[in-house]
């Protein structure tokens, strides 16, 4: 009997690798662009006191010599009327799919400025809200089963989301519509992809039948605002690390230590196929204006964390403001400008933290990702130490989780001649670490 269930238990696990490298072959290849990339959100609105596509143009040559790579747009269609919150609305109540909203511009602004990121090397996504419209979409007059409906009334997805209804996946001549449209601003603008909205409250298999339909104008790059596995197997390129973000906010504030790290990135490598890119972030639109500042849930402790979400594996993103010190909650759905001359020292930070991910392979994210190890150490409790290596590629990262001075030794000599990113102090071998408060120190062997 024992040997039969092996056999079963045998059985199982070879289906399983059959079909897990089935799904593989499926998955569209990620953009190499994409590989040791991060990416920057526009929020148009906030950006400058205009708002427009044409104001942010100006931005352009000072975002490439910040050395982003990716243009996030977050949604530019009109937004609906009808149901608004506040007097400008929520970007997410998608009034029309296939227009541009005339607060930012025309079709031709955008156009204009998607030639000139492009010209400057940058690759451009817009968000996607596939899950739900405004209330006055000419889609609910029109095709009122494209909607989800209970007792013969349009309902919306969440209880207070009552700006937005609910989009039924069920209909396939909806489907077709929502392809349509995703394929008609990289036809007409030449896009790079699409970070999709709550793409879990959508199904899996729309997106990953709209995928190769994208694909056949030209290939490009797919972020889902979700975590869940299953959308990176075949659909998508990249999701959110949530869990990473709101760890690193328990880190700073003191609710949990350094075990936790190991635990999580266990939990990644497990979960996700190895294609897969995690989007590493300590800000975003919503945690913005929604959970508080960069400086209410990290306070000092955010270089840190900046400093892990570039070096461990995956993407990083950085929020409009965050490289000027954004230190406020950008009103949602009324004009509230940013301030750029907050910290103007923190762009140079960033901008070492974008020359870092460029240059070493060992950083890359997805199929050719940089090996990522945890070192050993006698100090877990409050720091974290980690290895990328790439070939010859290596770096020693070591970050202090606390606002006190911690001194680490690792459990075995990383040897060779290493140079400190930050400091230029030279090292030969690497073994013992002291840090300051809420320090970081990435070694990279010479």
């Amino acid at each position: 009997m024992s040997k039969f269930i092996l056999f079963i238990a045998m059985t199982v696990l070879a289906m399983s690798c059959v079909q897990q490298k089935k799904a593989e072959e499926q998955a569209p290849q990620v953009a190499k662009w994409a590989e040791d990339a991060s990416i920057y959100e526009v929020n148009i609105r906030q950006y400058t006191p205009e708002g427009t596509f044409k104001a942010f143009e100006q931005h352009l040559p000072r975002l490439k010599e910040l050395g982003v790579d990716i243009l996030w747009f977050m949604p530019i269609t009109p937004i609906s009327e009808k149901g608004r919150k506040g007097s400008l609305g929520s970007y997410y109540a998608v009034q029309d799919y296939r227009k541009v909203n005339p607060e930012y511009g025309t079709l031709e602004d955008f156009k204009s400025l998607v030639n000139k990121a492009h010209e400057l090397g940058f690759k451009v996504i817009l968000d996607w809200v596939a899950n739900h419209t405004g209330w006055d979409n000419p889609l609910i007059e029109e095709h009122p089963d494209w909607y989800t409906q209970k007792d013969g009334k349009i309902v919306s997805p969440v209880e207070d989301w009552s700006d937005v209804a609910d989009l039924n996946y069920d209909n396939r001549d909806m489907r077709r519509y929502m392809i349509e449209s995703l394929q008609y601003w990289i036809q007409e603008c030449d896009i790079d992809g699409y970070r999709c909205d709550m793409a879990a409250m959508v199904p899996t298999d729309f997106w990953e039948e709209a995928r190769p339909a994208l694909d056949s104008i030209k290939p490009v790059f797919m972020l889902a605002e979700a975590w869940e596995p299953e959308l990176t197997q075949k659909a998508f390129d990249a999701c959110y690390g949530w869990d990473l973000h709101h760890l690193m906010n328990d880190l700073a504030q003191g609710k949990k230590d350094g075990y936790a790290l190991p635990e999580y990135f266990q939990k990644v490598d497990t979960l996700y196929p190895k294609r897969a890119i995690i989007m590493n972030f300590i800000d975003n639109h919503d945690e913005n204006s929604w959970q508080g500042s960069i400086e209410e849930r990290m306070g000092e402790a955010f270089p840190v964390y900046a400093v892990m979400t570039y070096t461990v594996p995956g993407m990083p993103l950085l929020y409009t403001g965050q490289e000027a010190g954004l230190n406020k909650r950008l009103s949602f759905f009324e004009k509230d400008s940013v301030d750029w001359n907050l910290r103007p020292d923190l762009a140079g930070f960033y901008q070492k933290l974008n020359d870092l991910k460029h240059k070493h392979p060992a950083l890359k994210a997805g199929e050719n990702e940089g090996t990522f190890r945890i070192l050993g150490q006698d100090n877990v409790k409050n720091t974290f130490a980690f290895e990328r290596t790439a070939g010859t590629d290596v770096l020693v990262v070591v970050l202090n989780l606390t606002g006190s001075d911690q001194k680490v030794n690792l459990d075995e000599i990383v040897s060779g001649n290493f140079t400190e990113y930050f400091s230029d102090e030279k090292r030969k071998d690497i073994q013992e670490i002291v840090l300051p408060g809420h320090g970081f120190k990435v070694f990279i062997r010479e």
